[in-house]
């Protein structure tokens, strides 16, 4: 058995993280100081020109496409134009647009992008003026999805190479006849005629990713036996039927192709099969470039590495680039993938491995990559999470980034904080320093008002410094250390080791008081005979790095995010046999696919246990019985050391409750988890709205003005 002190025991408020875990954040990435030393003498064979198909970008940055959901039936809106354009403002080389589908059958969701009539040729032109404006070059991406263009919003079959779906769930797809075909054929080429007619300076054919392209390309879903399908030879038809057209209807734009160079899939395509692919097309198409990708748009591992999360670690593809630089050493090569920061991406243009390096999601947290190394500074770091990417463009919204609320809003933030230029000077009282805290306090002052930060605790981050030593979450602490950073070049005063009351906090006379607190585990009576831990105690276990071989750990998970997830890895890492029970009918639903397809085999590997639609209650010394949901039979498992207690929390508000009592108090707000236990995404949001928007409108008021709609 596991000690009794070592059980239940500590309050939330005495837990302290693991030093090592801080020290592996610092000794990865270096502190501000050391970075800005390295600063622009590593990062400056970025920021020379390059010419692709005759066109001159200014350096060797790539914002690459990647999707938005900011469209508004099929078509661009304001909101991209001032995406795109911040990124132009921020230092980018070249720009390239998402996804820009050709035909109604690729549309899915009116929330994507389409060109598919000549009234779209205006907004269009607004995206590539908005570009620039601030001299970046834009290249416009076209494609058609395929398979996966789910049609219920548009009422639309999902066209395919054959009728072979995405995933067991999804609808069989229509395998194309030949008129589709030259359906298909002849929108690509309007498309591309529209782009220019917009004023892009170039375009990108996309055949990757497991889109309608690549469907035909790979012999693991062009099962045809006609003229395009059959062997290598004429599954390559139509690609260089789109080609063609493509050329033929935007004469002198330069038209790059992004490729995935290996689909990890049985029988699919791999790096060499890819590689002679584009070398094939390069004999008869001037290709301006080729963007190295990877994956197949399918429901196994293959989605994950799409959109690599901080499981996957750093670059973890660079090496597919590499080959067809090896290959292919006349055509200019496009890296992408988990390229983290401006510093790591650097190694591969200094290696000679690419021309050039794509940088998406870092690009969604800090839209000034390149500007700030310019003037040697730190950006904002991609946490690698896909909390605010593509988990809610799976969930058909608008993008936002746990580290940067104002995506997809930067009109209405700059004129914001333009608006805000004069100093308020108010008072402000900041109580707690998790994320939610630590954000609106640096918003508060950054507005002009004079901020004070009490912590009850010796150190600030909250949960998330927790989080971040859990296996494959280092990333996490990053958000932290950047918070910590900006505060430390603040006027914020802060008041670690200190708890107020609602008395203490009407002493101080403020003029605001900001209440995030957080949340504490809402403890379940599981009954007599095993031993419960609450999440932050299994967490200090895995940190610790404890000896767990052999011992049986349950799980009780009734929220299926990240903090199961990660706590199953972790304790099965360290030798535990881990049962993870929930009512839930599936596995950790609440992590987005293209992350759940990577950490599910992980869990398989280690032996983790599922039962899923089950609940939970201990029956006898060491001992637990599981009861189905639906159908009411029993089972039981023995040898059980201890309960892992990971459900839902409750907010940690009662001085909040207490000073909303106050009819004459201070203004009073309360962000996070402390309003409502949810994620850092909705925590460093509310904060920054708050401590913005402070005393000038009724904070929900607020979020109409600059939050994501």
């Amino acid at each position: 058995m596991f000690p009794a002190g070592e059980i239940s025991t500590r309050r939330l408020t005495e837990f302290k993280p693991p030093h090592h875990a801080v020290r592996v954040i610092r000794n990865t990435f270096g502190s501000a100081e050391q970075l800005g030393e390295r600063g622009l003498s590593v990062v400056e064979q970025l920021f020379t020109p390059v010419e692709l198909g005759g066109v001159l970008v200014r350096n060797r940055v790539v914002v690459p496409g990647h999707t938005t959901n900011f469209a508004e039936h099929n078509r661009p809106t304001r909101r991209h134009a001032a995406y795109l354009g911040e990124r132009a403002r921020g230092g980018a080389g070249l720009v390239i647009t998402e996804a820009i589908r050709v035909h109604p059958t690729s549309a899915g969701r009116h929330l994507s992008l389409g060109s598919f009539s000549d009234d779209s040729v205006p907004a269009f032109a607004d995206v590539a003026d908005a570009v620039h404006e601030h001299g970046a070059r834009i290249f416009a991406q076209i494609m058609h999805a395929g398979r996966q263009a789910n049609g219920e919003a548009t009422r639309t079959a999902a066209w395919s190479a054959s009728a072979v779906p995405w995933s067991p769930s999804a609808d069989v797809p229509h395998a194309m006849g030949r008129r589709d075909i030259a359906t298909i054929l002849e929108a690509f080429g309007a498309a591309a005629r529209r782009m220019r007619v917009a004023g892009f300076d170039g375009l990108e054919v996309h055949a990757g990713h497991g889109h309608l392209l690549q469907q035909f390309l790979s012999p693991a879903t062009n099962l045809r036996d006609d003229e395009y399908g059959g062997d290598a030879e004429r599954r390559l038809r139509l690609t260089r039927e789109v080609l063609e057209r493509v050329e033929a209807a935007a004469p002198g734009l330069p038209v790059g192709l992004r490729v995935s160079a290996d689909e990890f899939l049985e029988g699919g395509l791999r790096p060499d099969d890819v590689i002679e692919i584009v070398e094939t097309l390069t004999r008869d198409f001037a290709l301006a470039y080729v963007h190295v990708s990877h994956s197949a748009y399918h429901a196994s591992y293959s989605l994950s590495t799409q959109m690599a999360d901080m499981s996957f670690g750093h670059a973890p593809f660079r090496h597919h680039a590499t080959l067809f630089k090896n290959a292919l050493p006349d055509l200019p090569v496009i890296a992408v993938c988990r390229l983290d920061s401006l510093e790591e991406a650097a190694e591969l243009v200094e290696a000679g491995d690419a021309d050039l390096v794509a940088l998406a999601r870092p690009h969604i947290a800090d839209p000034h990559l390149v500007r700030k190394a310019l003037e040697g500074r730190r950006a904002t770091s991609c946490l690698a999470c896909n909390q605010g990417c593509i988990a809610r463009v799976e969930k058909s919204l608008p993008i936002t980034c746990v580290v940067n609320p104002e995506v997809g809003a930067e009109d209405q933030w700059n004129a914001a904080w333009s608006a805000l230029a004069t100093p308020r000077r108010r008072r402000v009282l900041v109580v707690g320093g998790g994320p939610a805290g630590m954000q609106a306090a640096l918003s508060a002052s950054r507005a002009g008002d004079a901020v004070t930060l009490v912590e009850r605790s010796s150190w600030l981050g909250g949960l998330v410094r927790v989080a971040a030593a859990m296996p494959h979450r280092a990333r996490l602490g990053l958000m932290v250390a950047d918070l910590e950073r900006e505060l430390e070049a603040s006027d914020v005063e802060i008041r670690l080791d200190t708890e107020m009351d609602a008395a203490q906090v009407l002493a101080g006379e403020w003029d605001d008081v900001v209440v995030a607190t957080g949340s504490v585990p809402r403890r379940h009576d599981f009954g007599p005979g095993v031993p419960v831990w609450t999440s932050v105690e299994a967490a200090a276990q895995v940190a610790a790095g404890a000896d767990l071989h052999g011992r049986r750990i349950v799980l009780w998970d009734d929220d299926g995010d990240w903090i199961s997830g990660s706590l199953s890895e972790g304790l099965a890492l360290l030798g535990a046999d881990v049962h993870l029970v929930s009512p839930t009918p599936s596995l950790h639903a609440r992590i987005t696919t293209y992350s759940r397809l990577a950490l599910t085999p992980r869990l398989r590997e280690l032996g983790v246990h599922a039962h899923l639609m089950r609940t939970l209650a201990a029956t006898g010394e060491r001992t637990v019985t599981l009861t189905d949901t639906l159908g009411g039979q029993t089972s039981t498992l023995g040898d059980v050391e201890v309960i892992v207690d990971l459900g839902r929390p409750t907010a940690l508000d009662p001085l909040y409750r207490d000073l909303d009592q106050v009819a004459d108090g201070p203004r009073l707000h309360v962000v996070g988890d402390a309003s409502s236990p949810r994620t850092a995404l909705e925590a460093i949001y509310e904060g920054r709205v708050a401590g913005a928007f402070l005393g000038e409108t009724d904070t929900a008021a607020a979020h109409t003005v600059v939050g994501s709609y």
